[in-house]
């Protein structure tokens, strides 16, 4: 498997979370050695860097960066899945006749 590259930076690690895919980029060169990046799924257009210099911070990141993802995932389903409720109109006033 040839290596991914972005930005000189190796990809090293990936999650997949719904359509979204989150990044560990390695650059032993770097000011920052580790990055984490966002693309769409099946995409390679990285944006929303998160650089930080070591490895167990990245991985740190990384998972904080997909499971925040699911907890919006499932924040959606949760409100497809709740009925709503139907508006209720105001109740019009029968006519009395006074007495």
């Amino acid at each position: 498997m040839e290596k991914e590259i972005n930005a000189g930076y190796v990809i090293t690690d990936r999650l997949t979370v719904g359509n979204a895919e989150f990044v560990i980029g390695q650059r032993d060169e770097a000011p920052a050695n580790f990055v984490t990046w966002k693309c769409r799924k099946g995409e390679k257009e990285y944006f929303w860097g998160h650089y930080m210099n070591d490895r167990l911070t990245a991985l740190e990141d990384l998972c904080n960066r997909a499971l925040d993802e699911v907890h919006y995932l499932k924040s959606l389903q949760q409100e497809k899945d709740t009925p709503e409720k139907p508006v209720q109109q105001p109740q019009k006033k029968r006519y009395e006749p006074e007495r």
